[in-house]
């Protein structure tokens, strides 16, 4: 079955760095949209980021244009999500999925992994 894996998550001071990865099983990356999302406690799902992993085009929440970068690397299956000058709000659990589209939408995402743990904090 088609499963997506994150990792690096991490705890940072406010203005610190982190690369999260979410490597890719049972499906050929380079033919979907891959999206980064973030929760945290009592809030929804929030777009990040998202890549068409075909090209390499990428699209940014408008919180996070400028200091995150979202990449590809198909031949590992992997898709990272660079954070640079990180805030508290930035905080959640870090997800990433599957879409046919390019998209911010949660609703236009499957196979959900297990979520990777950012805590923004002094």
């Amino acid at each position: 079955q088609a499963q997506l894996v994150e990792s690096g998550g991490d705890l940072v001071q406010p203005g610190g760095s982190l690369r999260l990865s979410c490597v890719a099983s049972g499906f050929r990356l380079g033919y979907f949209t891959i999206g980064w999302f973030r929760q945290a406690p009592g809030q929804e799902r929030e777009g990040v980021a998202c890549i068409r992993t075909s090209n390499g085009a990428a699209y940014y929440s408008d919180s996070v244009k400028g200091r995150f970068a979202i990449s590809r690397e198909n031949a590992k299956s992997t898709v990272y999500l660079q954070m640079n000058n990180l805030k508290p709000e930035d905080t959640g659990v870090y997800y990433c999925s599957v879409s046919h589209q390019m998209s911010l939408d949660s609703a236009e995402y499957t196979n959900w992994g297990q979520g990777t743990q950012v805590t923004v904090s002094s």
